[in-house]
């Protein structure tokens, strides 16, 4: 079976043709489709692909609604599109994606796959936010969770390295790129994440804020009389390493630290700060940890961040000797209780692993 893999981000598209053995054997990254669908590029390029006997989507949120993979029809199209509010940086492109990629493959079975799904079992303690009842149940109010699909696979990974079974493991799994989240996988099972009701919650990002005081947010509001338009593109598109250093590129922000920008080095320390008080958190949702694992193109490049958040958890028996280059491998140190692990960013393998269950009538 061919699987088109469909990776819609906020500005970016990636695609990737995988075989029954999980090679790639078509790739192409494009600019993110326009809204409308209407993408030439993406038509072009899907339509030179040869033979695709289905596809998977990444699709950011699944609400409430969709704990699984499911396969996409109008009805659940229609669903999707309810939710555009939960996730407006990411949901129309992966719907814009959609409607292009089917515009070329019409008879494709096509299957949404979500970056909330992992994070569907969280239990009541962990997804239920502090505020008034009929709050939460007149609109769905909750955390959700995002990056599953990474996380699943980083975690289901480790577990092959290791060489057992990911049941009887704890896991923290740190998915760091331009959106950054933690997961605690225990017994194969996300238990909790640091990204919440939209991926706004939780560590520091490229351009994302992450969790701020709600109190300042009204703050702003009310004195500054700044609208909510404002602070909702503030905080997603001008905040976190973009807004303590100018840049939302870490390797600059780290050659600028290194070179003495005190702009650069609060960047450094605040995301670091951040990082090490979110694996230690996930650590305790697990009451312990057996590894942990980096990866997004952060978590996969920058030896910094890895070296320099390892060395404020010795407490939790967390050691690394690092090496920077690529593929999967282990980092743990000598006398380390907890093993380490960088794994390489592969959502298109855990997407087609789904697409092949729900095509086979497994889900």
């Amino acid at each position: 079976m061919r699987i088109l893999v469909v990776n819609a981000g906020s500005s970016s598209l990636k695609l990737r043709v995988l075989d029954d053995e999980d090679r790639v054997v078509e790739s192409a990254d494009l600019p993110a489709p326009a809204d409308d669908g209407s993408d030439d590029e993406v038509r072009r390029v899907v339509g030179g692909f040869g033979s695709i006997d289905a596809v998977g989507h990444r699709i950011v949120h699944g609400g409430t609604t969709y704990s699984g993979a499911v396969r996409l029809d109008d009805e659940v199209v229609a669903n999707l599109e309810e939710l555009v509010d939960y996730a407006p940086l990411h949901q129309p492109k992966s719907l814009a994606a959609l409607a292009a990629v089917s515009s070329v493959l019409p008879d494709a079975p096509a299957v949404a796959c979500f970056d909330t799904a992992f994070h569907a079992g969280l239990s009541p303690a962990a997804s239920t936010y502090a505020i008034p009842r009929e709050w939460r149940m007149r609109w769905d109010l909750r955390r959700f969770g995002f990056h599953g699909l990474s996380h699943d696979y980083a975690s289901r990974r480790v577990a092959e390295l290791i060489g057992t079974s990911r049941d009887e493991l704890l896991i923290v799994t740190a998915h760091l790129g331009a959106g950054a989240s933690l997961a605690a996988v225990a017994g194969g099972r996300s238990v909790d994440t640091t990204m919440g009701f939209t991926p706004l919650e939780g560590l520091v990002m490229s351009t994302r804020s992450g969790s701020v005081d709600p109190g300042l947010v009204l703050w702003l509001q009310e004195h500054a009389g700044m609208p909510s338009a404002e602070l909702a593109s503030t905080l997603e598109r001008r905040s976190g390493l973009l807004g303590l250093a100018g840049t939302d590129d870490m390797r600059l922000v780290v050659e600028r630290r290194d070179a003495g920008d005190r702009d650069a080095s609060l960047a450094f320390d605040v995301y670091i700060h951040r990082l090490r008080a979110g694996i230690a958190s996930m650590a305790a949702s697990m009451g312990g940890i057996d590894a942990l694992a980096f990866t997004g193109g952060v978590g996969e490049h920058s030896p910094e961040i890895r070296s320099t958040t390892a060395d404020g958890l010795g407490f939790l028996g967390i050691e690394i000797e690092d090496v920077d280059r690529d593929g999967d491998r282990e980092i743990t140190g000598a006398g380390s209780s907890v093993r380490t692990f960088v794994i390489e960013a592969r959502e298109d393998l855990e997407i087609a692993r789904e697409v092949r269950r729900v095509v086979s009538g497994l889900s």
